[in-house]
């Protein structure tokens, strides 16, 4: 039941340009410009936008201008997250520029008036930041790549993905609490994936902290009840934890979704068995060697079944449970000829039947085993 492999996204676009601008007659072929853009999809019309807006900002009255710098900064921010290529030849500082004009604003008292504006502007920057980490992502440098996603996190903190990129980042760094507490702050929200359930529960597991990661599996379980792989999870610590009272809860749905796995239906009589419940930890047993008739396990333990069976006094039946537990432990015997455990029961139920030829055959072996 391993974890599933986080598969970071290729970047996707997340914001559109905004069109919640409170114009002036001034500001209107900024706009217009914009619009164009959108409609077109011309990189001249960015550039025209830019034009403008530089031009409405010429003495140091207009530096303060509030409104006018939020129009620079919507443009600025557009160009940076639109022309990834530079194909309009901004130079490098343009960059640090538009970070600067942007945290400046967004310390300005009255920069609420223009919130919808400044929050687009953010969110390109946002994006761009990711997109440079993926660059350094996709180069194994992780630690560049997790120092952009905080960058990214800084303007979108409401992007709940950067947390995923961030943890994905941390495990790589072996940062594993810091990844472990990323991925648990995405489980409970709309932003939950198995694979950051998952992942979270593996490091914490990693750890030997079995109880937080079966908390962690639990409370994604709730958002996403119909996950597999979650499912499995849960049954996989249970099991681990020899837990068959809470395992037995989950056994008919995972069953139900894998009648055709060899290891699972082993688990299951496992746990049956272990619960008393005979007739159905036998129907498992069977049912796990029909499906791989060369495991040992599930023929060991339906052999030792039949025998703990046949100590139980029940009319007519010990002879028979008795002859059953020679057969299949014969037959693991046969898989494994060097296994301790089951030449020991064989040992007991030899002795049980009073054939003595086979007890004498199965004591030497002990001695030799025991011996070596």
């Amino acid at each position: 039941m391993q974890g599933r492999k986080i598969i970071l996204p290729v970047l996707i676009v997340l914001f559109t340009v905004s069109a919640a601008f409170c114009q002036t007659e001034a500001l209107k072929t900024v706009v217009n410009n914009l619009a164009f853009y959108k409609q077109k999809k011309d990189l001249k019309y960015l550039s025209n936008a830019k034009k403008m807006a530089d031009s409405l900002i010429k003495a140091s009255a207009d530096s303060l201008d509030l409104e006018r710098n939020v129009y620079k900064a919507v443009v600025y921010s557009s160009i940076l997250y639109i022309d990834s290529l530079n194909k309009l030849n901004q130079p490098a500082a343009f960059f640090s520029q538009t970070t600067a004009l942007i945290d400046n604003l967004s310390a300005n008292r009255k920069i609420y008036k223009f919130q919808a504006d400044i929050d687009y502007a953010k969110n390109c920057l946002a994006n761009v930041y990711i997109r440079k980490a993926f660059v350094y992502m996709n180069n194994s440098d992780f630690s560049n790549a997790l120092q952009l996603f905080e960058s990214a996190k800084k303007y979108a903190p409401s992007f709940k993905k950067i947390n995923a990129y961030i943890a994905y980042s941390n495990s790589k760094l072996g940062n594993l609490r810091a990844a472990a507490q990323y991925y648990t702050d995405l489980i409970g929200s709309d932003s939950t994936k198995a694979e950051y359930v998952e992942a979270a529960s593996n490091i914490y597991k990693s750890f030997g902290d079995t109880v937080t990661a079966l908390d962690i599996v639990k409370k994604g379980r709730k958002v996403l009840p119909n996950d597999r792989s979650l499912l499995l999870d849960e049954a996989n610590i249970y099991n681990n934890k020899k837990d068959y009272r809470s395992l037995v809860n989950l056994l008919p749905a995972l069953l139900e979704i894998n009648t055709n796995n060899a290891d699972l239906a082993f688990v299951a009589a496992n746990c049956y068995d272990h619960l008393n419940r005979y007739d159905k930890a036998e129907s498992l047993y069977l049912h796990a060697i029909e499906l791989n008739s060369s495991a040992y396990e599930p023929i060991f333990n339906l052999g030792l079944l039949y025998f703990k069976q046949s100590e139980i006094k029940q009319e007519g039946s010990n002879t028979q449970n008795a002859a059953r537990a020679v057969q299949w432990l014969e037959k693991a015997n046969e898989i494994s000829p060097n296994d301790v455990r089951c030449l020991q029961v064989l040992q007991m139920v030899y002795t049980q039947t009073g054939n003595k030829e086979q007890i004498n055959k199965v004591n030497n072996k002990l001695k030799q085993l025991t011996n070596q």
